[in-house]
């Protein structure tokens, strides 16, 4: 009888080249945890869509009592986030973002509600190769006649 104690460890792995996994391990050690942890993140690799350094475009997205708000930023903005989604973008090679944590703070479901995000991010092309549509040229940028 008595409290038998375990361990859960919330881990994020990445290339800071555009792919990043996160991984929940539970043990009765702590190291344990950690190890299941790290073997759950990396066969759970995600590839984040981005524009240059930044997303393609702003996504909010509610997981549990978590949401979470990505914003993409100029160039020299740098990753304004934090907690858990600041180390899932760091570790995913995003370098400019705007990024709120709203509602709950329990850091696995800001985790579960950021990768939910990253998943629903699409490109330009992308969107246009699903519509069955030839992406357009952009078009040059217009001069006003004074």
């Amino acid at each position: 009888g008595g409290k038998n104690f375990s361990f859960g460890a919330l881990v994020v792995v990445g290339d800071r080249a555009g792919r990043v996994g996160y991984g929940y391990g539970k043990a009765n050690e702590v190291s344990d945890a950690i190890r299941k942890g790290g073997e759950a993140a990396r066969r759970n690799l995600v590839r984040i869509p981005m524009n240059g350094q930044t997303l393609p475009h702003e996504i909010e997205v509610k997981f549990g009592g978590a949401r979470v708000l990505l914003r993409p930023a100029s160039a020299g903005t740098g990753l304004i986030a934090g907690g858990a989604v600041r180390s899932i973008l760091e570790l995913g090679g995003v370098k400019d973002v705007l990024a709120k944590s709203l509602g709950a703070s329990n850091s696995i479901n800001v985790a579960k509600a950021t990768f939910a995000a990253i998943e629903a991010l699409t490109t330009r092309e992308h969107a246009y190769a699903k519509r069955g549509m030839a992406v357009p040229e952009k078009a040059p940028a217009e001069t006003e006649n004074n």
